[in-house]
């Protein structure tokens, strides 16, 4: 099966095992291995080096090593195929550096799961609550939540100057290195304006705002907390380190905005529908947390007004039961933006295999994985 018999379209029922398949003949899963051995080395590393202070730290490092495990690596996949689109070869300095981005995901998400109080993630004590629960066995005096926080915040800390210092040892020449660290640089910056773009939006409101304003706003959230992020930012700095085209990276560029946005409306219908034992946090949990995604303003675009009154009582109840999801979920059901939502995805992922094909100077092997990609990235239960 050639890379571009796969098309999003085709496949909006789901045969994920096949889109896992084919990326893995494109050595996705190798890749993740080899994502995964890096990610170990460096815990031990950095383990080593906190063991000059003593096992107090080990609470620490044992939770960002837990939180590692695992995972989809799509944004190691991104960097390391654009390095490899580009020419560049298949080595350990790439997986290093790939490597980057996990931990730099592992930093967002530490942070993340503090600012909206998540219990879970991946289907564990997200690492505030392990850290206060330690706190409670050890009998410790003070707030456990307080303690747990702090540590997750350090946690997150430790890993962005763990992302820094990965890419910066990567081992990739320095000349690749310099023409990537500004692509690098920009992502750290606009992902920490990305989530506090998040937490404004959460707080402002939307009453006064049409529909288009709404989405408008909430697609812009995606922009800069996720689809950067996720899936441009982490190809852009292989792409540069290879030195692709000017031509190419800006292709390459409009591939990973709407791909990483077709991404993060995935992300945001599994947030509300998606099967807990699949995504690893409880059912509803968006909605819990008031999120006022794209999912979101269509279903209340042309609610009536015994809607728009479910939705001011209950979007954001923080302890929200299965009853006053399942009681969200049926409005939005019935309002059809579910469905709409998919159509965006079909078509933002339409619009990314337009600008892949756009390219001309990537090689075939990393064009066909970036095209795989666009399903492994979309069509998924977590």
């Amino acid at each position: 099966m050639d890379a571009s018999d796969l098309h999003t379209g085709d496949l909006h029922t789901g045969d994920l095992r096949s889109i896992d398949q084919h990326a893995g003949d494109l050595h996705t899963k190798d890749l993740r291995a080899r994502v995964q051995a890096a990610v170990d080395a460096e815990i031990s590393h950095q383990s080593r080096v906190l063991s000059e202070i003593g096992d107090d730290l080990t609470p620490l490092v044992a939770a960002v090593g837990a939180l590692l495990q695992g995972g989809k690596r799509l944004r190691a996949a991104f960097l390391y195929w654009g390095y490899r689109a580009g020419g560049g070869p298949d080595n350990e300095a790439v997986i290093r550096a790939a490597t980057a981005m996990e931990f730099f995901q592992a930093a967002a998400l530490l942070h993340d799961d503090v600012m909206d109080d998540s219990d879970t993630r991946r289907g564990m004590p997200a690492a505030h609550r392990r850290l206060a629960d330690e706190h409670a066995a050890a009998g410790w005096t003070g707030s456990g939540d307080r303690f747990g926080m702090a540590g997750a915040i350090l946690a997150g800390n430790l890993c962005l100057t763990w992302t820094d210092e990965l890419f910066a040892t990567s081992g990739l020449p320095v000349a690749e290195l310099a023409r990537a660290r500004p692509v690098f640089d920009r992502m750290r910056t606009q992902l920490m304006g990305g989530q506090f773009l998040d937490v404004l939006e959460s707080v402002r409101g939307w009453d006064e705002l049409t529909i288009d304003q709404r989405i408008a706003r909430a697609r812009k959230v995606i922009r800069y907390k996720s689809a950067k992020y996720t899936i441009e930012h982490p190809l852009l700095i292989g792409a540069a380190a290879a030195d692709v085209s000017d031509t190419d990276r800006d292709a390459l560029s409009a591939y990973g905005l709407d791909l990483g946005e077709a991404f993060q409306l995935r992300d945001d219908l599994l947030g509300v529908f998606g099967d807990p034992a699949q995504t690893g946090k409880p059912a509803g949990d968006d909605l819990r947390e008031g999120k006022r995604t794209v999912l979101v303003a269509l279903t209340l675009e042309h609610a009536g007004p015994s809607v728009v009154a479910l939705f001011d009582k209950l979007l954001g109840v923080q302890d929200l039961d299965e009853v006053g999801v399942d009681e969200l979920r049926a409005s939005i059901n019935a309002s059809g933006a579910p469905d709409r939502v998919e159509q965006m995805i079909l078509d933002l992922c339409a619009s990314a295999r337009a600008a892949l094909r756009s390219t001309t100077g990537l090689t075939d092997e990393g064009r066909a994985a970036l095209d795989a990609l666009i399903d492994v990235s979309t069509t998924r239960s977590a």
